[in-house]
C-alpha cells in the first residue's frame, strides 16, 4: 500500500520521511520507511466498478463515485515513482495491492526492498523486514484522511476530502482530492480514471515530493483469502505504537 506520507502510515507513497534518521527527506526510500506512508494507500490505494458500464463522457468525480459505490473487493500490481523537490533522479518501487472495503487492505512492496502494509479492519500493520520492525496503529485514526480512505474506507467522502472534477488530459478523466485535516502529510492526491477504473494516482506531500503510482491487472470485485488481511508480527520483532 508506502508510507499511504512517511510520518504518516495510511500515505501510500514515500512521504518525505527518511528511512534513517539523518538523512534528507528527498534522499528517502520510495516507499514506507520505519513508520510507514499510504496508500499510505497505499493508501492507495488500491478495484472495482459498478457491473453496468459508465458512459465514456463520464468526468472523474462521476466515475470515482460509481467505483466506490460499486466496488467491494479488488486486486492488482502497480509502479511507484518518486520525484523529490530538488529534482533528483526519480525513486522507484513496484509491488501489488490488495482491498476488501471498508478499511481491509494489504499493500506489499517487492522492489527495492519488502515491506508490507496491512489494515485489518481495527489496526494499520507496517512490517519493514529490513528493520525487522513492526510498527502499529488504530485504523480509524491511520485511515481518517489519507489516500488510503479513497480506495478503502467508507463512501464518505465528503466527510474528510475537498473531492472536484479536474478535467481531462493524458486520456484520463481526473479527480482531485484536498483533505480537510490540517494535520495531514500530504496536501493533494489526484486520480486519473479511463475505461471506468482508476489508473494513475498522483500524492503530493508536504515536503515536496510527488508520489506517482500507477495501477495494472486491476481485478474487479475477486474473492479474496481473508487471511491477507490479517496479520501476527514475526517472532522477535520490535513492535512499536499502540
Amino acid at each position: 500500500m508506502t508510507t499511504f506520507g512517511l510520518g504518516d502510515p495510511t500515505y501510500m507513497g514515500s512521504c518525505g520521511s527518511p528511512r534513517r534518521r539523518g538523512a534528507a527527506p528527498d534522499s528517502a526510500r520510495p516507499m514506507p520507511a520505519r513508520n510507514g506512508c499510504i496508500v499510505r494507500a497505499a493508501i492507495p490505494l488500491l478495484l472495482g466498478i459498478l457491473g453496468m458500464p459508465l458512459s465514456a463522457q463520464a468526468g472523474g468525480l462521476e466515475q470515482l463515485r460509481a467505483f466506490l459505490a460499486g466496488t467491494r473487493t479488488a486486486h492488482g500490481s502497480f509502479d511507484q515513482v518518486v520525484v523529490g523537490k530538488s529534482s533528483r533522479v526519480p525513486q522507484q518501487a513496484s509491488g501489488t495491492m490488495a482491498f476488501a472495503r471498508p478499511g481491509k487492505f494489504r499493500w506489499v512492496y517487492d522492489k527495492p526492498y519488502y515491506q508490507l502494509i496491512v489494515g485489518d479492519g481495527e489496526r494499520l500493520w507496517i512490517y519493514d523486514r529490513d528493520l525487522n520492525q513492526v510498527t502499529v496503529k488504530t485504523l480509524g485514526q491511520a485511515l481518517g484522511s489519507s489516500p488510503a480512505a479513497l480506495l478503502a474506507g467508507d463512501n464518505a467522502l465528503e466527510r474528510n476530502f475537498v473531492i472536484k472534477d479536474a478535467g481531462k488530459s493524458d486520456g484520463l478523466e481526473w479527480v482531485d482530492a484536498t483533505p480537510k485535516a490540517h494535520e495531514s502529510s500530504f496536501e493533494r492526491v489526484r486520480i486519473g480514471f479511463s475505461g471506468d477504473l482508476p489508473r494513475v494516482m498522483e500524492l503530493q506531500d508536504s515536503f515536496g515530493q510527488t508520489t506517482t503510482l500507477k495501477f495494472a491487472g486491476l481485478q474487479r470485485n475477486p474473492a479474496l483469502d481473508a487471511e491477507q488481511f490479517r496479520f501476527a508480527p514475526p517472532k522477535g520483532a520490535d513492535v512499536v505504537g499502540e
